[in-house]
């Protein structure tokens, strides 16, 4: 680890599932928090592995917090999956509402504009004890979104970045685990999202889901929590393919930290509790290193562990654990010939860049 931490930015973090669906209090310390878990919550969630505390401590200075609802009547295990859409805009609310009490304790600023994120990135070059942690507010599946005309009153509210489709089929696409595109609402709520400047999360579309969005919209386009399918095969993996098509609309992608999308013999019909991954850190670089390699440069690799997004320190990889630990990647990646410049660019710099491009 440097004597000086490199600043982080995670482009996914479900802390708004954490802390109302799971009921957990992220202002404590990860050890703190795995001791007040019930065993129910420890064997269907894991160990947890994110909490305000341990982001200070791994310099993760900016996160996408998302609001994460999804119509799914047969989820019996995150609890995030609801009978109808109105429900799932009342979770999503929820979520929203957590992460402006955070802000109102001073634990989070929203990251609304270029201005907020070049104040964050200012604060956190040497950050208080205090410093504030930057929120870009993320949507996964939108269907807490009830229809298009609804869509700048999420923006105002200061939503930036959605994923249409998660787990299933949500009210706009057919997502993870399913076959099939956009569904008829869908393209007027990309239309929509597109004249609000929103941008789109790639992550949890099918491949024909995949090249629709794309053909439909011409907006800004990113991936948060993916990896690549050349190393870890699965529909929820990115072909090399897409990985090129994202590159070239300018997007960045964001390395998932669940051993199912690191570990090819991981067997998700096993508790993560009865099983081990093989899964590292350096496993993790090693999906960073094939977007890079496929673009030919280091400015489209970025950080999205997804950790604690509905599995634990027992299904991340093995010597991670906490989220304070992504220091590490650091020595990682300079062994494998990154410069300095381009280890700052994975691990944050990208993604700044991203934003503020789009946000102009």
């Amino acid at each position: 680890m440097p004597d000086r931490p490199y600043l982080i930015a995670d482009s996914h973090l479900d802390l708004g599932f954490s802390a109302i669906q799971v009921n957990r209090d992220l202002t404590q310390p990860a050890a703190t928090v795995r001791v007040h878990d019930a065993e129910p919550v420890m064997r269907s969630f894991g160990s947890c592995t994110v909490t305000f505390p341990e982001l200070r401590r791994g310099n993760v200075g900016i996160i996408f917090g998302t609001m994460m609802s999804r119509t799914d009547p047969n989820d019996r295990w995150t609890r995030t999956g609801m009978y109808c859409q109105d429900q799932c805009h009342g979770v999503g609310r929820g979520h929203l509402a957590y992460y402006q009490a955070m802000e109102r304790e001073g634990v989070v600023r929203f990251i609304r504009n270029s201005r907020d994120l070049d104040e964050t990135v200012a604060a956190w070059e040497d950050p208080a004890p205090d410093t504030p942690i930057g929120l870009v507010v993320a949507m996964e599946s939108a269907d807490p979104i009830l229809d298009p005309s609804q869509v700048p009153e999420w923006y105002d509210l200061g939503l930036r970045i959605v994923s249409i489709s998660h787990y299933g089929v949500s009210s706009y696409c057919h997502g993870t685990g399913t076959e099939g595109g956009l569904l008829e609402r869908g393209k007027p709520l990309l239309d929509a999202l597109n004249e609000a400047g929103i941008i789109i999360d790639l992550t949890h579309t099918t491949d024909r889901a995949f090249w629709e969005i794309l053909d439909v919209y011409d907006g800004p386009v990113a991936a948060s929590h993916h990896n690549c399918r050349a190393l870890t095969p699965g529909q929820r993996q990115l072909t090399d393919e897409m990985i090129a098509a994202i590159v070239e609309r300018g997007g960045v992608i964001g390395a998932a930290f669940d051993a199912w999308m690191l570990d090819p013999d991981w067997n998700r019909e096993i508790p993560c509790w009865a099983q081990s991954t093989r899964a590292t850190l350096e496993t993790v670089a090693d999906h960073i290193d094939h977007v890079c390699q496929l673009a030919g440069n280091a400015r489209h690799a970025g950080i999205g562990t997804d950790l604690d997004g509905g599995f634990g320190q027992e299904q991340a990889p093995r010597d991670l654990n906490t989220i304070a630990d992504l220091q590490n990647l650091v020595g990682i990646l300079q062994r494998r010939g990154y410069d300095e410049p381009d280890v700052r660019n994975i691990l944050s710099g990208n993604w700044v860049r991203f934003l503020k491009e789009v946000w102009g």
